[in-house]
């Protein structure tokens, strides 16, 4: 069975980037350009792992994050940050709201994905 990730990013660069890698990697890839699109995707697609952003128009990632904690069927979900936001209090927070892995931006695609399969294995 394929691994589903959903990329949730408002920069069009840094989606096309991880998609093209992930689809490489055999994924199914879902992608969203904020938080509120993530949550839509997410009433009909259950990926293993969630790729999130959290500086985004509309809804942002800590946001986004707290609804998928607590929608039971996305309970196996893991939760990836991938952001800018790299101050000791913002991966603090990312992991209390319960995210898997707390990455960081500028990232190497080659890092991302073996953390992502890591993760999942």
């Amino acid at each position: 069975m394929k691994n589903k990730i959903l990329i949730v990013d408002d920069e069009p660069n840094i989606v096309m980037s991880l998609e093209y890698a992930f689809k490489k990697q055999d994924f199914e890839v879902y992608i969203a350009r904020d938080g509120s699109e993530a949550l839509e995707i997410l009433k009909h697609q259950t990926p293993n792992i969630v790729l999130l952003d959290i500086m985004m128009p509309n809804v942002d990632g800590y946001q986004t994050i707290q609804d998928i904690k607590n929608t039971v069927s996305l309970k196996g979900t893991k939760v990836v940050f991938l952001t800018a936001k790299n101050k000791a209090s913002d991966i603090e927070k990312g992991l209390k709201l319960g995210a898997d892995k707390y990455l960081t931006k500028p990232f190497s695609i080659k890092k991302i994905v073996s953390e992502i399969l890591e993760l999942l294995n």
